[in-house]
């Protein structure tokens, strides 16, 4: 498999990346009625002291799950979020057509390809899963390798977290998990005799396996094996080598904190190995989890095959390395070292450095978002503002643009150092998922006719590319999709997405489930706002950390925007945000709770101070701070929208939501958001949390489940915003 860029960041929040849409608005009648009002949580106040604060948090206890009451309280609440939401009017029927909508819609998210082979995972036309196929160039049909809709663990759906083909394609290494926990377990396929080989290698959750030339094993990372919710969890991972059939407990221990002086690395670092089949070379990180500058070391083959590897250091942390590429004896090295857009370097795989390197790809005014290197040159993802496009490097040193048949998102850049050409997946807003073949010697992108287009009528809406001026005049990007014939007469139902962390793009992506929402006029509109990507190193930092308050004011101003330009008004406008989106949504529900009707906020991190001490919250430290240190202290406590909420405002309804299995956003987080806002409103509007029993974050659920979630979310912003089919009687 040709080299890419490979960071933690995109396994640990590809939530960002999923189509997280509904409305909401403000209560113009009463709730539906529903049997009984929510659980009330019990009050045991904790208090901290950080740098001379006190800081009193009134559910400490919910941090343990194993408390009497946690179980009851998130059980409790689910009964009630059901009882709530399936009393709305219209809910049922709006259903049906979200579960026609998706059911028609063929959605590809990941391929390669190799020696004759493309491999691809895609979920096919009313699947409720993903599946992994195989289609060799010289067949017609494709060829079904995993489906993991007819396996379940304990009465619980199963899911297929990641896949790596072999370069020759005779093998495939892949992760299931159940229940959306993504758990991995390894396993490996022969693809030609479909042949499930005996070997089983757990806490492979970011496994990010490479193959050896030949085929004979991969390396992978592999988690040491620390309780579950506890902040050891992810520490001390090893990046090991395994060989086919053998026992993964003999495998061979490549790379791990402590291992090599020559390779540095702290507790929350991931080992990674890169090899590629045109080059007798590997390259080492250690990954720093949602870090996205590396180091990186090289070595020969056949002395970590040998396990006495002679590490080179290629490039440190400092030397800002966000991608690399190697082929053969040349390594590519994606920089925003003295290059705010990124530029690219290359350099000797043996004996090279960032010192030494020459610019390949000097910086422009567009982004650089990632590399891929195939036989016939460098292939560079470029984007800017959320919209990609395509350049190529040939091997003499002519830097060509490929541009892209339609203005929206490249999800995936698939390149092979033994083959010419790259794949791509792509859509927008308004365009199906695409997988498209680049060919260096026309110049041309085909459609492979690997994702065919759902009979869904998209011509009566359009996708406006638009800007909001934020209060200190920032042109933020703003995004929205409605019918070309909705009148802007302040009537519309709206629902804003935003996300905002980690640099990650809130890229152009269809989403067929709105479809439903879009005929009843609604408007779906997205902020693209700062903390995320889409202009880059500049934009993620001018909404991170001591900057994050840029982060919610930008949505806050989006959402002015449209109200001003009369898509919407305050009693029909909804906001929603998922995973660290849950920061941007949650902060501006409490700082300006007058402007939304309602609000949605998917498995959201809601306490921001007490999350580095979450399963999960160590890796994170690099993107939020840390109470340690007192900068740390007052960007957590600014953005920590529970210890926001305030007794007595009249908030406008709420929808939360989580699910048990969470690996990422330790459910807590949500409880205790539901419980104080329950607790604190002075309004009648409901305040929901809607619990999955089996789910996690969202990225291993079924399209039933997914379904079900945005059925819910949608009906809840027509019910809040008065649509008259969706209020009780």
């Amino acid at each position: 498999m040709a080299c890419v860029t490979v960071t933690r960041r995109e396994a640990l929040l590809s939530i960002a990346g999923t189509a997280i849409a509904g409305a909401v608005s403000r209560a113009l009648s009463n709730p539906p009625t529903a049997p009984s009002g929510p659980p009330v949580a019990r009050v045991e106040p904790v208090t901290d002291t950080y740098f001379g604060e006190r800081i009193v948090d009134p559910y400490r206890w919910m941090e343990n799950p194993k408390d009497r009451d946690f179980e009851p309280f998130m059980r409790g609440q689910a009964e009630w979020a059901r009882k709530t939401l399936d009393a709305i009017p219209g809910r049922n029927k709006l259903y049906e057509r979200i579960r026609q909508l998706s059911g028609e819609t063929v959605v590809t998210t990941a391929l390669q390809s190799c020696k004759e082979r493309l491999f691809y995972q895609q979920r096919p036309k009313g699947a409720d899963n993903f599946q992994l196929f195989v289609r060799r160039r010289d067949a017609t049909l494709p060829q079904l390798l995993i489906d993991p809709t007819v396996m379940q663990q304990d009465g619980r759906h199963i899911s297929l977290d990641w896949w790596v083909a072999s370069p020759d394609g005779h093998y495939v290494a892949y992760g299931l998990s159940p229940a959306g926990s993504e758990d991995s377990v390894t396993h490996v396929m022969h693809v030609d005799t479909k042949e499930v080989l005996p070997e089983r290698i757990s806490r492979t959750q970011y496994a990010n396996p490479s193959w050896l030339p030949d085929g004979s094993g991969f390396f992978y990372n592999r988690l040491a094996g620390a309780a579950k919710g506890t902040t050891d969890y992810y520490k001390d991972s090893v990046a090991f080598l395994h060989r086919l059939r053998t026992d993964p407990e003999k495998d061979l221990r490549v790379l791990s904190r402590g291992q090599y002086r020559e390779v540095p690395g702290e507790p929350t670092d991931f080992p990674i190995i890169i090899s590629d089949p045109s080059s007798q070379y590997v390259l080492a990180s250690m990954i720093g989890g949602v870090r996205r500058e590396n180091p990186y070391f090289s070595a020969a083959l056949k002395d970590v095959l040998a396990g006495n590897p002679k590490w080179h250091a290629i490039a440190d942390i400092a030397d800002e390395v966000v991608g690399v590429a190697f082929r053969g004896e040349d390594v590519y090295l994606q920089t925003t070292s003295g290059a705010q857009n990124a530029r690219v370097l290359k350099t000797a795989l043996a004996s090279g450095s960032v010192a030494t390197a020459s610019v390949v790809v000097p910086e422009s005014d567009v982004v650089i978002d990632s590399i891929g290197l195939a036989h016939d040159g460098l292939y560079i993802q470029d984007m800017s503002g959320g919209y990609g496009n395509l350049r190529r490097l040939s091997d003499d040193g002519h830097l060509r643009a490929a541009p892209t048949p339609f203005e929206g998102t490249i999800l995936q850049l698939a390149t092979n150092t033994l083959e010419a050409g790259a794949y791509w997946i792509g859509t927008s807003w308004l365009v199906p998922i695409t997988v498209l073949s680049f060919d260096p010697r026309t110049g041309q992108h085909t459609d492979t006719g690997i994702c065919p287009k759902p009979q869904i009528d998209l011509a009566p809406y359009e996708a406006i590319h638009s800007y909001a001026t934020a209060r200190d005049g920032t042109k933020v990007p703003l995004s929205i999709v409605a019918k070309k014939s909705l009148a802007r007469d302040a009537r519309n139902p709206a629902l804003v997405d935003a996300y905002g962390s980690y640099q990650i793009v809130n890229q152009p992506f269809f989403n067929p489930r709105g479809i439903a929402f879009l005929e009843l006029g609604g408007v779906l509109a997205t902020a693209h706002v700062r903390g995320g990507g889409e202009y880059g190193k500049r934009w993620w930092q001018a909404g991170q950390k001591l900057s994050k308050p840029n982060t919610w004011r930008d949505l806050i101003d989006c959402c002015k925007a449209l109200i001003r330009d009369g898509w919407t008004s305050t009693a029909r406008l909804a906001i929603q945000g998922g995973s660290a989106g849950g920061i941007t949504v949650g902060m501006a529900l409490t700082e300006q709770p007058e402007l939304f009707a309602a609000v949605i906020d998917n498995v959201g991190v809601s306490n921001a101070l007490r999350a580095e001490l979450s399963q999960n919250g160590p890796p994170n430290i690099a993107e939020f701070g840390t109470v340690n240190e007192r900068a740390g202290f007052t960007a957590l406590k600014a953005m920590d929208a529970m210890h926001h909420v305030r007794d007595g405002v009249k908030y406008p309804a709420v929808l939360l939501t989580t699910g048990l299995q969470d690996p990422r956003v330790d459910p807590w987080q949500v409880a205790k958001m539901t419980a104080r806002l329950q607790k604190a409103t002075g309004s009648k509007n409901p305040v929901i949390l809607r619990v999955e029993l089996d789910a996690g974050h969202g990225i291993g659920s079924t399209r039933s489940q997914a379904d079900a979630e945005r059925a819910d979310e949608y009906a809840f912003v027509l019910w809040r915003a008065g649509v008259p089919a969706f209020q009780p009687p």
